[in-house]
């Protein structure tokens, strides 16, 4: 049996297994019921790592185990095996969430807590900046610095900066128009972000702009540049500067506000 290399590499990816798994799967899968030397033999796998493999491949519900002997093995059909997979993610997803709100409540995250008091204190100012590289560590970074905004935060984005921030940022949003936080975002508008701007109403102010910028300012001490036009950049090489300096911070949003001014509402 020969399955190309490109094949086993999705299979890895997609169900999260070795490469003698998706070798052994794959013969099983050819044959329906065989021997783990049989297997061994046609997925070019040691035998002496046969038994492991099959015997983890029965743990995640890929195979059953033929009772007699000698011991064969059945290939469980690849839709309940998709079943089985997404059920497991689930319940580890769901174990793994549930530990990490208990950690809230216990004396880890205090010693972890001042860990990071303690280094920050150590930090000189021109050392807090930071370098982020793809759109998802990008928004992450945003969604932490805007969370802890205490007065103002100014977007300048475009088009479709804005209709991402109204999906992934809203509940963020709403969060800090109830502290009493100002939110401003200036982007080119268009039929296409009449959704989104709608989806921000009343809890973002949302205005016209023919100026493509990407950048965000907080409490005129934080500043995250997106560094690239995100219409000519896929997500993975889409990059960002964090910058922690009221200097720069409080110069650009000046320079946000005077342009904010001519803007047209919507």
């Amino acid at each position: 049996m020969i399955v190309k290399e490109e094949f086993l590499s999705k299979l890895r990816r997609y169900f999260a297994l070795n490469l003698y798994e998706v070798k052994i799967w794959t013969a099983l899968l050819s044959r329906g019921v065989s021997t783990a030397g049989e297997l061994s033999d046609i997925a070019n796998v040691p035998r002496s790592r046969s038994y492991d493999v099959l015997e983890s491949l029965e743990k995640k519900g890929f195979v059953v185990m033929k009772l007699g002997k000698p011991i064969k093995y059945i290939a469980v059909p690849p839709k309940e095996v998709i079943e089985r997979v997404k059920k497991n993610v689930k319940t580890e997803t769901d174990d793994r969430i549930k530990r990490l709100e208990n950690l809230k409540t216990t004396d880890v995250i205090n010693e972890l807590n001042n860990l990071h008091t303690q280094g920050i204190e150590l930090i000189e100012p021109t050392d807090m900046s930071g370098y982020l590289k793809g759109r998802h560590n990008l928004y992450n970074h945003l969604e932490l610095t805007v969370r802890g905004a205490k007065k103002n935060v100014s977007f300048m984005t475009t088009s479709q900066g804005l209709m991402r921030k109204a999906e992934g940022l809203k509940p963020i949003f709403q969060e800090l128009k109830k502290k009493g936080v100002d939110i401003k975002i200036a982007a080119p508008l268009s039929k296409e972000t009449d959704a989104a701007v709608k989806d921000l109403k009343g809890i973002a102010e949302v205005r016209n702009t023919s100026t493509r910028s990407r950048f965000c300012i907080v409490d005129n001490k934080d500043v995250i540049l997106m560094m690239l036009d995100d219409s000519e950049v896929h997500p993975t090489y889409d990059i960002g500067i964090w910058v922690q300096t009221p200097f720069f911070a409080s110069s650009l949003q000046k320079l946000f506000d005077s342009s904010w001014k001519g803007t047209g509402r919507r």
